[in-house]
């Protein structure tokens, strides 16, 4: 997600390794990479000259200390840490500080107006925002006020009836005058906020203005929420300066910043507006509004993952009394396909793959090249475990067959395969190759074996639930994560190396030619 941002800090650091202290020389060096990537992502040119200049002072103008406290325990600093640390610091600064709160009404019903330039996902944040609201048991209304876009009152009914909360449209285009009697008809039948999806433009004009500043005339919406595309770069900030400046925001929501965003426009319309970032929105999926957290941003473009940001989405989707003791039970291998669909379940729940690892702490250079985060891998993995039977994903060992020798010498001797027809029939069943499924069942079987390992190593005492889990992510940490990875599937195995064979002579072909002829005709005799 942020690439861009992230390949700067990362190089300062790098630059900064081995290094014995902090001088004027060396920062300047460091600061040179991230001054690049800064404006590479779009952030604005005065932004990046504040904020360079204030981590170079600070940089400057304190004594690394080689051994620092944390938690009680002396730790080592090296130069680049410290250089990191500033950064994020000030990072956090620039786009904080955290204000996800929402003003309501005291009388009456609260009114969001949501505006923004067309294609900026406008539509689809009211209604994600309306289900954010429902979950703090809000009652919300969804108002129609775009007359102008083709089929704009038909999606918004669409995500009314997906979300089963009402929408309030009309025939009339009279933009202001629908808004208004919105409010009266809320207030009729008990819904306590109302939130206005008004008209766009492709680009910022007179009649556009005036038109949302009688909507703000005649409704006194206690918010005014800027809807930002984040892939438009400096642009972003150029919008929200105007908005701002003729409707007094209260706040900004960032779309698309799963996709290809740079990130600078989440670093500068803070600064450059004053209006707070309120929320991030990440995927189609109508519960993918985050709370923005200026850490937790911070700490991903510096690419050291957010664990809090992912404990949240976490705790959203999962029960945790039944996630702590499936933990247990799988740290103690009692882990079969069962276990696994529902992991896999779970994930999807979260979002995209690429937004999870984002938030994991363990690639502080990026993920390892030739690792494919690949979603629909899910659901193929999902296919072919709901094409086994019961006892199959409770005993997933039936698709391996064990066949003992007479003892000899070196004593028995086990020999495993595969049983054939049952790979066969799951994949037939899910539509994938028998290849596949025999992939599947030896993933398991290294999953397996490494969920026993972390288990031995926690002492069963890291249960993933809530933060507790920091444990277990250490021994993670300690892991070969690229085989995590492969074993998780998203990195294809190495292709395996074709036998050597030696070259046939001529003679050879020919006497084996001669041998099959004769075998032919010893077969017709017999006959």
């Amino acid at each position: 997600m942020f690439e861009t941002l992230s390949k700067g800090f990362r190089a300062a650091r790098d630059a900064l390794s081995g290094q014995t202290e902090l001088t004027e020389e060396n920062i300047e060096s460091a600061l040179r990479d991230v001054r690049l990537s800064l404006l590479e992502a779009d952030v604005e040119f005065k932004v990046t000259k504040d904020f360079l200049a204030r981590v170079k002072e600070k940089a400057l103008g304190e004594t690394v200390k080689l051994r620092a406290r944390a938690s009680g325990k002396k730790i080592k600093v090296s130069p680049g840490e410290h250089f990191v640390k500033i950064c994020q610091d000030e990072l956090t600064t620039l786009m904080g500080p955290v204000d996800n709160s929402l003003a309501y009404a005291k009388k009456g019903p609260s009114g969001i107006m949501m505006v923004g330039l067309q294609g900026s996902g406008k539509t689809t944040t009211t209604g994600k925002l309306a289900r954010y609201l429902e979950k703090k048991r809000k009652r919300p209304l969804l108002v129609a006020a775009d007359v102008y876009r083709p089929a704009a009152i038909e999606q918004l009914k669409v995500l009314g009836r997906t979300l089963s909360i009402p929408v309030y449209s009309e025939d009339s285009g009279d933009p202001p005058g629908i808004c208004e009697r919105a409010m009266r008809h809320a207030q009729e039948k008990g819904r306590d906020v109302v939130l206005f999806d008004t008209a766009g433009r492709l680009a910022i004009d007179e009649p556009l203005m005036q038109e949302l500043e009688e909507i703000k005339l005649r409704t006194h919406p206690a918010n005014i929420f800027l809807v930002c595309d984040a892939m438009i770069g400096q642009d972003a900030v150029t919008t929200a300066k105007s908005f701002h400046q003729r409707l007094d925001l209260s706040g900004v929501i960032l779309t698309k910043l799963d996709g290809d965003a740079r990130g600078g426009a989440a670093i500068s319309i803070k600064a450059a507006t004053g209006a707070p970032i309120k929320f991030l929105g990440l995927g189609e999926s109508l519960d993918k509004l985050e709370e923005f957290r200026p850490e937790g941003l911070a700490s991903r473009i510096l690419g050291m993952g957010d664990i809090v940001g992912l404990m949240k989405d976490f705790e959203e989707v999962v029960d945790a009394e039944k996630a702590e003791a499936d933990a247990l039970r799988m740290l103690r291998g009692k882990f079969d396909m069962h276990d696994f669909l529902e992991q896999v379940k779970t994930i999807q729940k979260m979002g995209s793959l690429a937004d999870l690892f984002d938030k994991l702490p363990f690639f502080p250079n990026g993920l390892p090249d030739g690792i494919k985060l690949d979603d629909k891998e899910l659901v193929r993995i999902q296919a072919m475990i709901n094409s086994m039977t019961k006892q199959e994903r409770s005993r997933p060992e039936l698709f391996v067959l064990v066949e003992e020798s007479e003892e000899g010498k070196g004593g028995k001797k086990v020999k495993e395969e595969f049983d054939l027809p049952r790979c066969r029939r799951v994949a037939a069943g899910s539509g994938r190759k028998e290849s596949e499924v025999k992939e599947l069942i030896n993933k398991f079987a290294t999953m397996k074996g490494m969920m026993l390992q972390l288990g031995a190593h926690s002492g069963l005492l890291g249960k993933i639930p809530g933060l507790k889990q920091l444990s277990q992510m250490k021994q993670l940490a300690g892991m070969d994560m690229e085989k995590l990875m492969e074993v998780a599937g998203m990195k294809p195995p190495e292709p395996e190396k074709k036998k050597f064979r030696p070259p046939v002579s001529s003679d050879a072909r020919a006497k084996a030619k001669r041998k099959r002829k004769q075998s032919r005709q010893a077969r017709k005799r017999r006959k």
